[in-house]
Protein backbone atom coordinates (compact mmCIF):
# COMPACT_ATOMS: atom_id res chain seq x y z
CA UNK A 1 0.00 0.00 0.00
CA UNK A 2 1.04 3.64 -0.28
CA UNK A 3 2.57 5.13 2.84
CA UNK A 4 4.33 8.25 4.05
CA UNK A 5 8.02 7.96 4.87
CA UNK A 6 8.58 8.37 8.61
CA UNK A 7 11.84 9.06 10.40
CA UNK A 8 12.39 5.29 10.68
CA UNK A 9 11.91 4.83 6.96
CA UNK A 10 14.18 7.73 6.12
CA UNK A 11 16.88 6.34 8.42
CA UNK A 12 16.71 2.97 6.72
CA UNK A 13 16.71 4.44 3.23
CA UNK A 14 19.65 6.69 4.08
CA UNK A 15 21.62 3.68 5.28
CA UNK A 16 20.94 1.89 2.01
CA UNK A 17 21.95 4.88 -0.09
CA UNK A 18 25.34 5.29 1.62
CA UNK A 19 26.84 2.70 -0.69
CA UNK A 20 26.16 1.00 -4.00
CA UNK A 21 26.19 -2.32 -2.23
CA UNK A 22 22.84 -3.57 -3.48
CA UNK A 23 23.90 -3.25 -7.09
CA UNK A 24 27.31 -4.73 -6.25
CA UNK A 25 26.01 -8.03 -4.92
CA UNK A 26 27.28 -10.99 -6.88
CA UNK A 27 26.58 -14.71 -6.85
CA UNK A 28 23.12 -14.41 -5.39
CA UNK A 29 21.19 -16.29 -8.08
CA UNK A 30 20.16 -18.97 -5.59
CA UNK A 31 18.90 -16.39 -3.10
CA UNK A 32 16.92 -14.54 -5.75
CA UNK A 33 15.26 -17.76 -6.89
CA UNK A 34 14.45 -18.70 -3.29
CA UNK A 35 12.70 -15.40 -2.77
CA UNK A 36 10.79 -15.61 -6.03
CA UNK A 37 9.59 -19.11 -5.12
CA UNK A 38 8.54 -17.88 -1.68
CA UNK A 39 6.62 -14.93 -3.15
CA UNK A 40 4.93 -17.10 -5.80
CA UNK A 41 3.81 -19.56 -3.13
CA UNK A 42 2.35 -16.74 -1.02
CA UNK A 43 0.50 -15.28 -3.98
CA UNK A 44 -0.76 -18.72 -4.99
CA UNK A 45 -2.22 -18.99 -1.48
CA UNK A 46 -3.61 -15.47 -1.87
CA UNK A 47 -5.46 -16.45 -5.05
CA UNK A 48 -6.93 -19.57 -3.46
CA UNK A 49 -8.02 -17.84 -0.27
CA UNK A 50 -9.36 -14.77 -2.06
CA UNK A 51 -11.57 -17.03 -4.16
CA UNK A 52 -12.87 -18.70 -0.98
CA UNK A 53 -13.40 -15.27 0.58
CA UNK A 54 -15.36 -14.11 -2.48
CA UNK A 55 -17.42 -17.32 -2.42
CA UNK A 56 -18.36 -16.67 1.21
CA UNK A 57 -19.40 -13.14 0.33
CA UNK A 58 -21.48 -14.33 -2.62
CA UNK A 59 -23.18 -16.87 -0.35
CA UNK A 60 -23.89 -14.30 2.37
CA UNK A 61 -21.69 -16.15 4.87
CA UNK A 62 -20.61 -13.15 6.88
CA UNK A 63 -19.04 -14.98 9.84
CA UNK A 64 -16.94 -17.16 7.55
CA UNK A 65 -15.90 -14.15 5.43
CA UNK A 66 -14.86 -12.19 8.52
CA UNK A 67 -12.84 -15.12 9.86
CA UNK A 68 -11.00 -15.64 6.56
CA UNK A 69 -10.38 -11.96 5.80
CA UNK A 70 -7.26 -11.45 7.99
CA UNK A 71 -5.68 -14.70 6.79
CA UNK A 72 -6.09 -13.66 3.16
CA UNK A 73 -4.57 -10.29 4.00
CA UNK A 74 -1.53 -11.90 5.66
CA UNK A 75 -0.52 -13.58 2.40
CA UNK A 76 -0.73 -10.30 0.53
CA UNK A 77 1.18 -8.34 3.16
CA UNK A 78 3.98 -10.92 3.32
CA UNK A 79 4.64 -10.76 -0.42
CA UNK A 80 3.96 -7.04 -0.88
CA UNK A 81 7.46 -6.13 -2.19
CA UNK A 82 6.54 -8.11 -5.32
CA UNK A 83 3.06 -6.57 -5.57
CA UNK A 84 4.46 -3.05 -5.30
CA UNK A 85 6.63 -3.61 -8.36
CA UNK A 86 3.57 -3.59 -10.66
CA UNK A 87 2.55 0.06 -10.74
CA UNK A 88 -1.06 0.66 -9.74
CA UNK A 89 -1.90 -3.01 -9.09
CA UNK A 90 -0.96 -2.79 -5.41
CA UNK A 91 -3.17 0.29 -4.78
CA UNK A 92 -6.07 -1.36 -6.62
CA UNK A 93 -5.87 -4.28 -4.21
CA UNK A 94 -4.82 -2.56 -1.01
CA UNK A 95 -5.75 1.14 -0.90
CA UNK A 96 -7.30 2.42 2.30
CA UNK A 97 -10.02 5.05 2.27
CA UNK A 98 -7.48 7.59 3.54
CA UNK A 99 -5.20 6.84 0.55
CA UNK A 100 -7.70 7.98 -2.06
CA UNK A 101 -7.27 11.09 -4.17
CA UNK A 102 -10.38 13.20 -4.86
CA UNK A 103 -12.56 11.33 -7.35
CA UNK A 104 -10.45 8.18 -7.25
CA UNK A 105 -12.33 4.89 -7.48
CA UNK A 106 -11.97 2.72 -4.37
CA UNK A 107 -11.37 -0.97 -5.02
CA UNK A 108 -9.79 -3.96 -3.31
CA UNK A 109 -10.04 -5.46 0.14
CA UNK A 110 -10.78 -2.39 2.22
CA UNK A 111 -14.18 -1.29 0.84
CA UNK A 112 -15.29 -4.87 1.46
CA UNK A 113 -13.83 -4.63 4.97
CA UNK A 114 -15.92 -1.52 5.61
CA UNK A 115 -19.14 -3.22 4.47
CA UNK A 116 -18.49 -6.32 6.57
CA UNK A 117 -17.60 -4.62 9.82
CA UNK A 118 -19.39 -1.27 9.68
CA UNK A 119 -22.63 -2.46 8.08
CA UNK A 120 -22.33 -6.09 9.23
CA UNK A 121 -23.58 -7.46 5.92
CA UNK A 122 -22.31 -8.94 2.69
CA UNK A 123 -24.81 -6.89 0.68
CA UNK A 124 -22.93 -4.48 -1.56
CA UNK A 125 -19.70 -6.45 -1.64
CA UNK A 126 -20.61 -7.74 -5.08
CA UNK A 127 -19.60 -4.32 -6.44
CA UNK A 128 -15.99 -5.12 -5.51
CA UNK A 129 -15.46 -8.87 -5.61
CA UNK A 130 -15.09 -9.37 -9.37
CA UNK A 131 -12.48 -6.61 -9.61
CA UNK A 132 -10.62 -7.91 -6.56
CA UNK A 133 -10.48 -11.43 -7.94
CA UNK A 134 -9.35 -10.14 -11.33
CA UNK A 135 -6.60 -8.03 -9.76
CA UNK A 136 -5.33 -10.86 -7.57
CA UNK A 137 -5.18 -13.20 -10.58
CA UNK A 138 -3.37 -10.51 -12.58
CA UNK A 139 -0.86 -10.20 -9.76
CA UNK A 140 -0.22 -13.96 -9.88
CA UNK A 141 0.25 -13.88 -13.65
CA UNK A 142 2.72 -11.00 -13.45
CA UNK A 143 4.78 -12.55 -10.66
CA UNK A 144 5.99 -15.19 -13.09
CA UNK A 145 7.61 -12.45 -15.18
CA UNK A 146 9.07 -10.20 -12.49
CA UNK A 147 12.84 -9.84 -12.22
CA UNK A 148 13.82 -10.31 -8.60
CA UNK A 149 16.94 -8.30 -7.77
CA UNK A 150 18.97 -7.87 -4.59
CA UNK A 151 17.73 -4.29 -4.55
CA UNK A 152 14.10 -5.40 -4.61
CA UNK A 153 14.75 -7.79 -1.74
CA UNK A 154 16.73 -5.47 0.52
CA UNK A 155 14.50 -2.47 -0.19
CA UNK A 156 11.50 -4.76 0.18
CA UNK A 157 12.55 -5.72 3.71
CA UNK A 158 12.96 -2.04 4.57
CA UNK A 159 9.56 -1.16 3.10
CA UNK A 160 7.82 -3.97 4.96
CA UNK A 161 9.26 -2.75 8.24
CA UNK A 162 8.19 0.77 7.36
CA UNK A 163 4.64 -0.47 6.85
CA UNK A 164 4.72 -1.85 10.38
CA UNK A 165 6.09 1.40 11.82
CA UNK A 166 3.42 3.53 10.13
CA UNK A 167 -0.05 2.17 9.37
CA UNK A 168 0.21 -1.08 11.36
CA UNK A 169 1.49 0.36 14.62
CA UNK A 170 -1.13 3.11 14.55
CA UNK A 171 -4.02 0.74 13.82
CA UNK A 172 -5.02 2.65 10.69
CA UNK A 173 -4.49 -0.15 8.17
CA UNK A 174 -7.52 -2.22 9.17
CA UNK A 175 -9.52 0.68 10.55
CA UNK A 176 -12.87 -1.12 10.31
CA UNK A 177 -12.00 -4.72 11.24
CA UNK A 178 -9.11 -3.96 13.66
CA UNK A 179 -7.29 -7.06 12.42
CA UNK A 180 -4.04 -5.08 12.05
CA UNK A 181 -1.90 -7.61 13.92
CA UNK A 182 -2.34 -10.16 11.12
CA UNK A 183 -0.98 -7.59 8.65
CA UNK A 184 1.75 -6.71 11.15
CA UNK A 185 2.79 -10.37 11.32
CA UNK A 186 2.68 -10.68 7.54
CA UNK A 187 5.02 -7.72 7.08
CA UNK A 188 7.44 -9.03 9.72
CA UNK A 189 7.35 -12.52 8.16
CA UNK A 190 8.14 -11.07 4.74
CA UNK A 191 11.06 -9.01 6.02
CA UNK A 192 12.39 -11.92 8.07
CA UNK A 193 12.23 -14.27 5.09
CA UNK A 194 14.47 -11.92 3.10
CA UNK A 195 16.92 -11.83 6.02
CA UNK A 196 16.87 -15.62 6.38
CA UNK A 197 17.57 -16.08 2.66
CA UNK A 198 20.60 -13.80 2.86
CA UNK A 199 21.61 -15.09 6.31
CA UNK A 200 24.47 -17.43 5.24
CA UNK A 201 26.19 -14.70 3.23
CA UNK A 202 25.63 -12.18 5.99
CA UNK A 203 27.02 -14.57 8.59
CA UNK A 204 30.20 -15.00 6.56
CA UNK A 205 30.79 -11.24 6.61
CA UNK A 206 29.32 -10.07 9.91
CA UNK A 207 28.28 -12.71 12.42
CA UNK A 208 27.45 -10.05 15.01
CA UNK A 209 24.91 -8.45 12.68
CA UNK A 210 23.24 -11.81 12.11
CA UNK A 211 23.08 -12.44 15.86
CA UNK A 212 21.53 -9.02 16.42
CA UNK A 213 18.92 -9.56 13.71
CA UNK A 214 18.10 -13.05 15.01
CA UNK A 215 17.52 -11.60 18.48
CA UNK A 216 15.49 -8.63 17.35
CA UNK A 217 13.24 -10.56 14.99
CA UNK A 218 12.69 -13.02 17.86
CA UNK A 219 11.78 -10.14 20.19
CA UNK A 220 9.15 -8.78 17.77
CA UNK A 221 7.72 -12.23 17.14
CA UNK A 222 7.55 -12.95 20.86
CA UNK A 223 5.60 -9.75 21.48
CA UNK A 224 3.22 -10.60 18.65
CA UNK A 225 2.71 -14.14 19.94
CA UNK A 226 1.74 -12.67 23.31
CA UNK A 227 -1.20 -10.94 21.61
CA UNK A 228 -2.83 -14.22 20.56
CA UNK A 229 -5.68 -16.00 22.29
CA UNK A 230 -6.33 -19.59 21.22
CA UNK A 231 -4.13 -19.06 18.18
CA UNK A 232 -5.93 -15.93 16.98
CA UNK A 233 -4.68 -12.37 17.23
CA UNK A 234 -6.57 -9.93 19.42
CA UNK A 235 -8.35 -7.05 17.77
CA UNK A 236 -6.08 -4.02 17.72
CA UNK A 237 -8.55 -2.10 19.88
CA UNK A 238 -7.95 -4.67 22.64
CA UNK A 239 -4.26 -3.77 22.96
CA UNK A 240 -3.16 -1.52 25.79
CA UNK A 241 -1.01 1.55 25.29
CA UNK A 242 1.79 -0.43 26.90
CA UNK A 243 1.34 -3.27 24.37
CA UNK A 244 1.54 -0.84 21.45
CA UNK A 245 4.54 1.00 22.90
CA UNK A 246 6.36 -2.31 23.36
CA UNK A 247 5.73 -3.34 19.76
CA UNK A 248 6.82 0.07 18.48
CA UNK A 249 10.06 -0.09 20.47
CA UNK A 250 10.85 -3.59 19.22
CA UNK A 251 10.25 -2.58 15.60
CA UNK A 252 12.45 0.50 15.97
CA UNK A 253 15.24 -1.61 17.47
CA UNK A 254 14.99 -3.95 14.48
CA UNK A 255 15.14 -1.13 11.95
CA UNK A 256 18.77 -0.05 12.20
CA UNK A 257 20.41 -3.50 11.92
CA UNK A 258 17.99 -4.46 9.16
CA UNK A 259 19.15 -1.51 7.10
CA UNK A 260 22.74 -2.67 7.62
CA UNK A 261 21.86 -5.82 5.70
CA UNK A 262 22.18 -3.74 2.54
CA UNK A 263 25.55 -2.37 3.59
CA UNK A 264 27.07 -5.74 4.44
CA UNK A 265 26.27 -7.27 1.02
CA UNK A 266 29.19 -5.65 -0.77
Amino acid sequence: MRFKKTSLALTLLAALSMTNTVQAVTNVDSELQQYKTFAVNKIDALVIQTQQFVDYLDQGKIAEAKALYPLVRMNFETAEPIAESFGDLDPRIDSRKADLEPGENWTGFHPIEEILWVHNTTDGTEKYTAQLMSDVKELRAKVATVEVTPELMVQGAVDLLNEVSTSKISGEEEIFSHTDLYDFQGNIDGAEKIFVIFRPKLAAKNADLVKTLDNRFAAVNQLLAAQKINGKFKYYTELTDQDIAGLAEAVNKLGEPLAQMGIILE
